[in-house]
């Protein structure tokens, strides 16, 4: 990742929830945007022949298609990146792109000395996934992710509409894209 080539400003997260709908969602998306996929609720060779088969539309597309596994899963599966909590991103691996998943200011540090290249900082809105959960909100968003030393990515509860809201360029989502 470099200057010239920036992470996409769009993410698409899969989860049970979302799958059913995922080629048309991806199909919608923004040529050059990326898919996080999670898919936890598979495993095995389920798990990997949902990852190509998605990774085959995601490429056509020209989207980055990040997975949530090891280094070592994602060079074999054929992924641009990882994601997942900061530790579980070191040692840094060259080559992948390292999205971390972050909740507070020490997170977003934490990921910034091991390397990773964005954080996912959540949840900013209430989210189906973590239902009655508390949110940073608007405010406290924006104050942390502009401390960030990293790129900070929105999540948690985004659609396009609360990302104009949020006047915030960089988000992903499950539902609010998969809909």
């Amino acid at each position: 990742m470099t200057r010239a080539n920036p992470l996409p400003r769009l993410w698409l997260i899969s989860d049970a929830r979302n799958d059913a709908g995922l080629e048309e969602a991806l199909a919608r998306l923004p040529c050059g945007s990326g898919l996080i996929y999670r898919h936890y609720h598979l495993e095995g060779p389920d798990r990997l022949a949902r990852f190509r088969a998605l990774r085959r539309i995601a490429k056509a597309r020209g989207h980055i298609t990040i997975l949530a596994d090891s280094a070592l899963t994602a060079r074999e599966w054929g992924a641009d990146g990882i994601y997942g909590a900061p530790r579980s991103l070191w040692p840094r691996r060259a080559g992948l792109i390292h999205l971390a998943t972050a909740h507070s200011m020490a997170e977003l540090g934490l990921a910034a000395r091991l390397g990773a290249d964005a954080a996912l900082l959540s949840p900013v809105f209430p989210t189906a996934s973590h239902p009655g959960g508390g949110t940073l909100g608007a405010v406290r968003f924006r104050l942390l992710a502009r401390q960030s030393a990293l790129p900070v990515i929105a999540l948690g509860g985004m659609t396009p509409h609360r990302a104009r809201a949020l006047q915030w360029r960089c988000w992903a989502a499950i539902d609010g894209l998969s809909r």
